[in-house]
C-alpha cells in the first residue's frame, strides 16, 4: 500500500514556518495515526529519502534540520507530493531522455534516476518491472559524439559562444572552422539538431550534430536572437530547412492510405480535405524539396502530386529512374 499521502502530510507538518519541534504524540494525533506508524514514517524518510529529521531531546519532539542557506523551502521533496500516475509518467520521460540520447547524462541524473526508484518503490511499483513495460523504438537516428553533444547543450544553457569543425550534408568539401552563438537544441525525427547565428554568415543557421566534431566552449557570450526572428527563419518551411516557404505542395492519398495519413502532422501550417471518392487531399508549404520528396516517395503509388508542377515533374524523374533501376530483373 502506498505510504506517500503520509509520508507528505509528515513533511509539510515538519516544515511549517517558525514550526517548534513536534512531539510524536502530537504528530500521531495530526497524521490520525499511532505513535508506532509515524516512528516508522520518520525513519523512511531518513533512510530512504535522506531527509533531515532529527529528534531534539531538550524539547522531546522531532524537527527539520535547517540547512546551511537556512532555506527551509528547500527542504520540500517535490517527488514525494507525485501521485501514481504522476510517478508513472516520470518513469516514462526517464526511459524517453535515455533512449533520445543514451548515456549522455548518467552523470548528472544517477541521483535523480535512484530517488525516482525509491519514490516508485514506495508506491508499490518495482522500477525494473515497470522499465520492461516501456519500450521506445528510435529508427533512423544518427548519432553524434557526446562531447559534441555535451558541448552543444552546455553553450546553450550557459549562453555562449560555441566553436566546432562542421561539414554540411550532401555537399561535397573539406570541414570548415565555424563559430556561432547557439540559440536551441531541436530534436526533429530521431536527429539532433542546433539553431544557431553563424558568425561567418551573419546569419540564422540550423547545424546537425553528427555533422559537427571538434566543438568547443568559447568565453564569449553568446548573440541572442529573438524568438520571432528565429521561428521566421527556422519554423515556416517543411522540415528542418530554414527559409521562408516558397511554394505549395497539394498531395493526393489514396482511400487505402488515407486513413494513416490523415492523422498525421507534416507541417503546422498543413491543410486538408476529404474527397467524394474517399481519398484525402493534403496541402503543405515548403522551400526546399528534398525531405519532401522523401515524404512523398515512400508512399509510392499511394499518393499523386498535383501541384506545383515542377515538384510533380521531379517525383516523376524520380519514379521513373526507380523504375529503369529494376526494369533488367522485371523477367528474372
Amino acid at each position: 500500500m502506498s505510504r506517500l499521502p503520509e509520508l507528505t502530510r509528515l513533511v509539510r507538518l515538519l516544515t511549517r514556518k517558525h514550526q517548534r519541534p513536534m512531539s510524536l504524540a502530537r504528530i500521531a494525533d495530526e497524521l490520525e495515526c499511532s505513535e508506532r506508524s509515524v516512528k516508522r514514517y520518520i525513519h523512511e524518510l531518513r533512510d530512504t529519502f535522506d531527509y533531515p529529521i532529527e529528534h531534539d531531546r531538550d524539547a522531546d519532539g522531532y524537527r527539520i534540520v535547517p540547512r546551511q542557506d537556512g532555506d527551509e523551502a528547500g527542504l520540500e521533496l517535490p517527488g514525494l507530493f507525485f501521485s501514481e500516475s504522476e510517478l508513472s509518467a516520470l518513469l516514462t520521460m526517464r526511459e524517453l531522455l535515455s533512449s533520445v540520447r543514451p548515456g549522455i547524462f548518467d552523470r548528472s541524473l544517477v541521483p535523480l534516476g535512484r530517488r525516482v526508484e525509491k519514490l516508485l518503490q514506495v508506491n508499490g511499483i518495482e522500477p525494473d518491472e515497470a522499465a520492461r513495460r516501456i519500450r521506445i523504438v528510435a529508427i533512423g537516428s544518427r548519432t553524434p559524439s557526446d562531447s559534441v553533444f555535451r558541448a552543444c547543450a552546455d553553450a546553450t544553457f550557459s549562453r555562449r559562444r560555441l566553436r566546432m569543425e562542421y561539414k554540411s550534408r550532401g555537399r561535397d568539401g573539406d570541414w570548415e572552422l565555424r563559430e556561432a552563438s547557439p540559440q536551441r537544441l531541436v530534436r526533429y525525427r530521431e536527429n539532433w539538431y542546433l539553431d544557431l547565428w553563424c558568425h561567418k554568415n551573419n546569419d540564422v543557421r540550423v547545424f546537425a550534430l553528427e555533422q559537427m566534431r571538434n566543438a568547443r566552449i568559447l568565453e564569449e557570450a553568446a548573440v541572442d536572437v529573438a524568438d520571432e526572428e528565429l521561428d521566421a527563419k527556422v519554423k515556416p518551411s517543411y522540415g528542418i530547412f530554414t527559409g521562408e516557404p516558397t511554394a505549395r505542395a497539394v498531395l493526393r492519398f489514396t482511400p487505402h492510405r488515407a486513413q494513416w495519413v490523415s492523422k498525421e502532422d507534416w507541417h503546422g501550417q498543413q491543410t486538408s480535405r476529404w474527397l467524394d471518392d474517399g481519398s484525402y487531399e493534403l496541402s503543405v508549404p515548403y522551400d526546399r524539396p528534398e525531405e519532401l520528396l522523401m515524404d512523398i516517395l515512400k508512399h509510392g503509388a499511394d499518393v499523386e502530386v498535383l501541384a506545383p508542377a515542377s515538384l510533380r515533374a521531379r517525383v516523376g524523374q524520380l519514379s521513373r529512374q526507380l523504375a529503369d533501376l529494376y526494369m533488367d530483373t522485371a523477367g528474372a
